[in-house]
């Protein structure tokens, strides 16, 4: 029996933090859990536009300013959010960037990887003392498909790893750190006997506002393959929605659709590359953003005092390094 909105549990006394709530997936992302009740966190860089869509979504819709490209503005809305809250019962890292015209973001990194990555997992690392002892929180990051496309490490084509920037490559490379990431945050989590598990989905294919970004020249290839393999934005959501909410997916579970080779159908489990289960490409990537971002989650897990307070220090004295 397929799985639905429908599905998903009563999500009253639930907050829910929600990156690139404003369009698309994350947009019917938060959607789904306010209607079920859920205290649902827009965070967004467009503020405007969030308070726009906050209200069309009602209920208990609120907007946190944030720019993933930017940490600085992740520190920031860190701090505001731990003004705000006192615990995050979901956090979920789906906003991202597709073939954008710049070159570097604000921290001097390739975009895909500075935005889709290492935004998160700054973010992450300086919210996680609201996570982590909440019954029943997840971690959830969204991937892709294009994690397949990635060869060589996660973290080649950032400043200083000598690999040249191709911007379909570079989405793939994000995106295989999006996995990785995942599971070497559950690997922690587990270690450290957290009552937060993390998870992992992927949207397939929609026709979505992450296609805006394809030059020119290929927009009638994507055209086509959008008109033949795409599933609406409702749909690409479920499998972000059922990593989310549903109490029998296991934790460190990878989601997506189940159809037409994963591109779009009914959300359960995917496969994913042998790179993304690879160990100590785990552990490097995550030595490799601690270094980047100056969030360090600290010791043999990220929730002893070594990590809160690097979470805390990064946020008082803007200590996130970057490499220009």
């Amino acid at each position: 029996m397929a799985w639905s909105t429908t599905d998903i549990p009563d999500q009253r006394g639930r907050t829910a933090l929600i990156t690139g709530a404003t369009g698309a997936i994350g947009l019917e992302t938060s959607r789904a859990l306010a209607a079920r009740g859920a205290r649902v966190v827009l965070a967004c860089r467009d503020t405007g536009r969030g308070h726009a869509v906050a209200a069309r979504i009602g209920g208990r819709a609120e907007v946190l300013g944030v720019d993933l490209g930017s940490l600085d503005s992740v520190r920031e809305a860190a701090v505001q959010a731990h003004h705000r809250y006192d615990r995050l019962d979901l956090l979920i890292n789906n906003a991202g960037v597709l073939l954008p015209p710049c070159t570097r973001t604000q921290d001097g990194f390739e975009p895909h990887f500075g935005v889709n990555h290492l935004g998160h997992f700054a973010l992450t690392g300086l919210l996680l003392d609201l996570v982590e002892n909440v019954p029943g929180a997840r971690v959830v990051t969204v991937s892709s498909l294009a994690h397949r496309l990635a060869r060589g490490g996660a973290g080649d084509g950032v400043p200083g790893t000598g690999r040249a920037h191709h911007r379909a490559a570079a989405y793939g490379r994000s995106k295989l750190a999006n996995l990785l990431f995942t599971r070497e945050l559950q690997r922690r989590l587990a270690g450290a006997g957290s009552r937060a598990v993390a998870l992992a989905a992927h949207p397939g294919v929609s026709a979505t506002g992450l296609w805006s970004g394809v030059p020119t020249w290929l927009r009638p290839v994507s055209t086509v393959l959008l008109r033949g393999m795409a599933h609406p934005p409702a749909a690409a959501a479920l499998p972000v929605l059922r990593a989310a909410t549903d109490p029998l997916v296991r934790a460190g579970a990878y989601l997506g659709p189940d159809g037409l080779a994963g591109c779009r159908g009914a959300p359960g489990p995917a496969g994913s590359s042998r790179l993304s289960r690879d160990g100590v490409e785990q552990r490097r990537l995550w030595a490799l953003s601690e270094e980047l971002t100056g969030v360090r989650f600290g010791g043999p897990g990220p929730h002893g005092v070594a990590g809160r307070a690097a979470a805390v220090r990064c946020m008082r004295t803007g200590t996130a390094g970057a490499r220009a």
